[in-house]
């Protein structure tokens, strides 16, 4: 058998059929795109920061093979939940077997269930509110909107955070560090867009607009696809708003703006939603020709399977070819450029 740290060649030599042959077409359509001088757009639906998605995801993002993400408010909450609260999350190794008296026990000790793991209340939330709510209040009182992203980055620089796991471990970290553009549509559908609401409901916010809206995110993507020069390319992680939101930028574009811009570059999309009449989330790339998103030359994939398995195969597919640092605590590790940044999160 192949060297164990030859990742590229373990998949060619094993995968070779049905979703594992498409994983590997798609990792070295992947590669050969980054390669040629082209950008990529990661979007991410799911709980993949639960899942932490951030040991593979902040690597690709440290080697620049990811320019830009789109996601769910939950998943970008959820990176820095995993991230001073690590310590005291809980798996459930037998959830599907959990009665209802059982899942109510663990509502009653604070911690909310996603799948086999459980997010604690106290140590995670309600952490990560008091110190979102101090920059909330700051913006507010001065008049200074900002994105959701945009405060989360800030809390970050703040030196504010404690963190519970290696730092190079959070993919928000990461995206930080290179001062990534993030879209978030619907924030409000997430745990610290809902504490928000509330803020504002009881007057502790005036402004509601403090925290940006999704028409502004709109905006913003647009202006933004409408400055770049390279081929994009868009990687999607599940479906719903984080992946529609910014693969719509291009007909939006060239449609409702009568402006001519590149329609994306590669297509692939992770998924374990089965095709269906009106389904989004399990709607084939083909169908996205018809809505002016993707050409009949963009190379096109579906994986029907657990992202969980996948995503983290084709990111070490697609770095598999750069250096990488001696291992630490069982993991490979390469040098955080932001050092000034690390050192204030680490102390």
């Amino acid at each position: 058998m192949e060297h164990a740290g030859s990742v590229r060649s373990f998949m060619r030599r094993h995968f070779k059929h049905f979703n594992a042959a498409t994983v590997v077409d798609a990792a070295g359509a992947y590669a050969d795109h980054i390669e040629n001088g082209g950008k990529m757009l990661i979007a991410m639906a799911g709980a993949m920061s639960t899942a932490e998605l951030g040991i593979s995801l902040a690597e690709m993002i440290r080697q620049d093979k990811i320019h830009a993400i789109s996601c769910t408010g939950a998943n970008l909450e959820e990176d820095l939940f995993n991230l001073v609260a690590h310590d005291h999350y809980r798996r459930v190794p037998n959830w599907r077997d959990l009665t209802p008296e059982q899942e109510n026990e663990l509502l009653e000790l604070g911690l909310n269930r996603v799948t086999d793991t459980c997010i604690p209340e106290g140590e995670a939330i309600r952490r990560i509110e008091a110190l979102l709510l101090e920059e909330w209040q700051k913006a507010d009182i001065v008049g200074e909107p900002m994105f959701p992203h945009e405060f989360l980055y800030k809390l970050i620089r703040s030196g504010k955070l404690k963190p519970q796991i290696d730092i190079r471990d959070s993919w928000l970290v990461a995206a930080c560090e290179k001062n990534l553009p993030i879209f978030v549509p619907g924030w409000e559908d997430s745990t610290t867009g809902n504490i928000y609401a509330a803020r504002c409901m009881d007057g502790t916010i005036q402004n509601v607009h403090t925290v940006r809206s999704g028409i502004e995110y709109s905006i913003g993507l647009t202006k933004w696809y409408l400055n770049q020069t390279a081929q994009w390319g868009f990687f999607q992680i599940g479906g719903g708003i984080a992946g529609d939101f910014p693969i719509c930028v291009v007909p939006l574009i060239r449609q409702d703006l009568e402006v001519q811009v590149p329609l994306w570059s590669y297509f692939c999309q992770i998924s374990d939603s089965t095709t269906s009449y009106g389904s989004y989330s399990g709607a084939t790339p083909n169908e996205k020709i018809t809505w002016e998103k993707l050409s009949a030359e963009t190379p096109r994939f579906v994986i029907e399977s657990d992202a969980t398995i996948v995503a983290p195969l084709i990111f070490a597919y697609v770095c598999a070819e750069d250096s990488v640092a001696p291992e630490t605590n069982g993991r490979a590790r390469t040098a955080v450029p932001a050092l000034a940044l690390q050192n204030r999160l680490a102390g």
